[in-house]
């Protein structure tokens, strides 16, 4: 590709016209994504996830508020089994025998944060879980059916 060479004065208002369109298009090409997509809340507490039992197949986004006292993250895993393998610890979820089948994950956050996470769910079992030692154990996991 050869440099665009010129000076401001002949093409400073066109440069400014494409960033101008560039920031436009990309404006709008991101709302209109995130607008197309249903949201779905999700709450993580301690110790439990509130999330829908059940969501009809597509895009969504998964609004996650952390009403917990302290970090949590998500990991979104359909899974057609009926227990998730554990760790040879005993407090964690074997995540890496599980990568195939992850559709998408949210690392730890802090308490009161709100965080998007774009998923695209095919009929079937999911389990929606955080992963810190022990709050699976505790309680911190939901099941989804998407139809």
């Amino acid at each position: 590709m050869l440099p665009i060479r010129c000076r401001w004065s002949q093409c400073g208002l066109t440069a400014g016209a494409a960033v101008l369109a560039l920031v436009v298009a990309g404006c709008g090409g991101g709302h209109e994504s995130a607008g197309s997509d249903r949201v779905v809340s999700v709450t993580e507490s301690d110790f439990k996830i509130t999330a829908p039992k059940q969501l009809e197949a597509g895009a969504l986004v998964l609004r996650v508020r952390n009403r917990g006292p302290v970090g949590h993250e998500l990991l979104v895993v359909r899974i057609d089994q009926p227990a998730l393998p554990m760790r040879t610890d005993g407090l964690t979820v074997d995540e890496e025998s599980l990568q195939r089948h992850e559709v998408g994950v949210l690392e730890p956050a802090a308490t009161g944060t709100l965080r998007d996470l774009a998923v695209r769910l095919v009929p079937g079992r999911y389990v929606l879980f955080c992963n810190m030692s022990g709050h699976f154990l505790s309680g911190m996991h939901t099941t989804l059916v998407v139809k």
